[in-house]
């Protein structure tokens, strides 16, 4: 069996989150070997070339990329091999965050409120890594939008969403998406009123982590995501979503280092309607930007 593992970041020159891009291919590929897979990587950034020449003669594949780059290269992936992450139409939906927000408010889930003017969080539309997320009084640029700040808790949930295979199309399967982790995020906002992502802790027991799970599966059903998606909120009065990122994201270090399942059999089985219903974790880690896992 092979695997095509693309991951943007750790092959782009300029890419400001190069580690931990690194990171995650590295922890996904050693799960994939441990299933058995021969793990195909791509050797240029171009990516889309690189899809096209590899993929097509693998079994499974899965692309890792920034948000604004991620539907072009899920779309190039579901034409020539079976994808395991995120569909591209949920991938272009969730991707955009302010089109994304819009929608899980109109579905009375709480989302930091659009605001145009005044002290609030100004970020990209289309963005990634906390990279151009401010605080800030200021104008929004060009591809950005403001909302409201929350304070509170950085916490994210881990979940993969199942799909189906149909006659046309793959499709989320209806099914609830399986919680792999509640994760705490630690978020610096610098002088400059800058955010910066400095990695996690997981799994943590929280007294309320049964309402964050609840939201965060309720978000990925709404945007129907399949696949590995982390659910970013800010727990105040309630949490608050702020970001559904339809990819594999950086918890994915520490939740590999914590989970008795290999993350790589699970994607698999899930893109097929066959994933687990839970999954086991022993201990608690911490882990940073640059791949290192902590145990606490």
């Amino acid at each position: 069996m092979k695997a095509f593992l693309a991951e943007y970041a750790s092959l782009a020159e300029d890419s400001g989150v190069a580690a931990e891009g690194a990171a995650m291919r590295d922890v996904l590929k050693t799960s994939f070997e441990a299933c058995g897979y021969e793990v195909v990587l791509p050797g240029s950034p171009d990516l889309e070339a690189e899809i096209r020449r590899l993929a097509p003669g693998c079994d499974v594949g899965l692309v890792i990329a920034p948000d604004h780059l991620l539907t072009r290269f899920t779309l190039a992936l579901e034409e020539v091999c079976h994808n395991i992450g995120c569909g591209a139409m949920n991938v272009a939906v969730a991707a955009n965050k302010q089109r994304s927000a819009a929608i899980l408010a109109g579905h009375d889930l709480s989302v930091p409120a659009e605001q145009t003017d005044g002290r609030r969080v100004i970020k990209p539309i289309r963005g990634y890594g906390a990279l151009g997320v401010r605080l800030s009084d200021g104008p929004a640029g060009k591809d950005e939008f403001g909302q409201a700040y929350i304070e509170g808790e950085h916490l994210s949930v881990s979940l993969v969403g199942s799909r189906v295979v149909g006659d046309v199309c793959e499709y989320w399967s209806g099914d609830r998406p399986l919680v792999l982790t509640l994760n705490r995020q630690e978020i610096e906002i610098d002088g400059d009123g800058r955010f910066h992502y400095r990695g996690g802790e997981s799994p943590i027991e929280h007294p309320r982590r049964d309402e964050c799970l609840e939201v965060a599966r309720k978000a990925v059903e709404v945007l129907g995501c399949q696949g590995y998606v982390g659910v970013d909120l800010v727990l105040g009065d309630r949490p608050y979503v702020v970001d559904v990122n339809p990819r594999v994201t950086t918890s994915v270090v520490g939740i590999a280092a914590v989970m008795q399942e290999e993350i790589a059999d699970v994607l698999v089985r899930a893109s097929k309607g066959q994933g687990p219903q839970e999954v086991h974790l022993t201990g608690r880690v911490r882990y940073g930007t640059d791949g290192v896992v902590t145990r606490l």
